[in-house]
């Protein structure tokens, strides 16, 4: 069976008049993809029925074996569901997507629900939605709305193009490095004095991988370890040494508390972070003992 990827699509139609989030972001990956031309206009019957003419937030039919991904049609009380969400299903990253991309579940309510409603869901009052747009979301949306088609060469084309394949490598990206930690992270349980925490270490190797604070960072929430764990250890990206950290801005832990160690050549001055060039795990323990407080 042909994956969604493999699938021949030699066109993408959505909607006439306003752009919205979802149907921008719908079509920049499957411009990504596919590198197919967009056309802003109503589908026919024999667009719909074509699948190598992906039809994308217009057409009141989700049909991922005909490429038909519109939202519209679901009854008013339907889980928040956009036409992004439906290409992100049919390509099978949504649930990584929900998990890692947390702007996307208020893109969903925005779409569905209006700005009242999501304002409400996100307990914030209304006019803050307002007053989280950028400039960037507006002359996109605005540029995206005010040309019936967009094709390969052309600014927005080719900026869509770059969204898309951004999205989609920071999704793989992001599964390796929680599968990566997972497969090495260590728990220690560190003492001082009448007190024990908990740390997560992951060890350097040759293949350590880039932002492995966030990499570890992810995989605590992941795995819904954010009540657990007070700090993280992990490999330096500028030295030999390694970082400490705390894990949630957790309170007992303060960093300034060993940057007069002679092995420690950094400590942020707010101690939420140190940096140091020991190695040995017992004298990273002992640096995680002393800052705390």
């Amino acid at each position: 069976m042909q994956s969604a990827a493999d699938m021949t699509i030699d066109t993408i139609i959505t909607h006439p008049g306003g752009a919205h989030k979802d149907d921008f972001l719908a079509c920049s990956l499957m411009i990504s993809l596919h590198g197919a031309p967009v056309l802003r206009q109503e589908p026919t019957d024999a667009d719909l029925e074509d699948a190598s003419i992906c039809v994308i937030d217009v057409g009141e039919l989700h049909e991922p074996e005909n490429n038909n991904f519109d939202h519209h049609q679901f009854p008013r009380d339907y889980v928040p569901t956009c036409a992004l969400t439906l290409v992100l299903q049919h390509l099978g990253v949504y649930e990584d997507a929900r998990m890692f991309c947390d702007w996307l579940e208020p893109a969903e309510w925005f779409d569905t629900r209006g700005p009242k409603k999501t304002a409400e869901w996100l307990g914030v009052e209304r006019d803050i939605i307002s007053k989280m747009n950028s400039p960037i979301d507006i002359t996109m949306l605005r540029r995206f709305a005010s040309e019936t088609k967009h094709q390969a060469g052309e600014p927005v084309y080719e900026l869509m193009r770059m969204i898309g394949e951004d999205l989609l490598s920071y999704l793989k990206g992001v599964r390796d490095r929680l599968d990566y930690v997972g497969q090495r992270v260590q728990r220690w349980e560190i003492s001082s004095g009448e007190t024990t925490f908990s740390a997560l270490f992951l060890p350097r190797a040759d293949d350590s991988i880039d932002e492995a604070s966030s990499g570890l960072a992810r995989y605590i929430l992941v795995n819904e370890l954010d009540k657990e764990i007070a700090a993280i250890i992990y490999p330096d990206s500028r030295g030999a040494g390694f970082g400490l950290a705390r894990f949630n801005d957790h309170p007992n832990l303060d960093f300034t508390r060993v940057e007069e160690e002679h092995d420690v050549h950094f400590a942020h001055n707010s101690g939420f972070l140190c940096k140091t060039s020991a190695t040995e795990e017992s004298r990273l323990k002992e640096f995680l003992a002393s800052a705390w407080k």
